[in-house]
């Protein structure tokens, strides 16, 4: 597994991860799209979004914070907070 330092894409890492759970595209995600609202996630998908996040990278995001993760760019930009 690749260091979280070393070249490591987050948002690449992190729109293929989403794609993969909404079993879409990745291209067809727009970066300001709602998670729920826009894209049709549930709670679940949610859990697995930061779970496999966190697997990914080796980091532990605390659950009070996964409603602040409400579409791909925060998602992004929290996650690189977190590395």
């Amino acid at each position: 597994m690749t260091s979280p330092d070393k070249g490591i894409n987050v948002e690449e890492d992190i729109r293929n991860l989403v794609a993969e759970i909404l079993e879409e595209e990745s291209d067809t995600i727009q970066g300001d799209a709602q998670f729920v609202r826009d894209l049709g996630m549930d709670s679940m998908m949610a859990l697995e979004i930061l779970a496999g996040i966190e697997k990914k990278y080796r980091i532990a995001i605390p659950e009070d914070m996964l409603p602040k993760f409400t579409d791909l760019n925060t998602t992004i930009k929290l996650v690189k907070e977190f590395l």
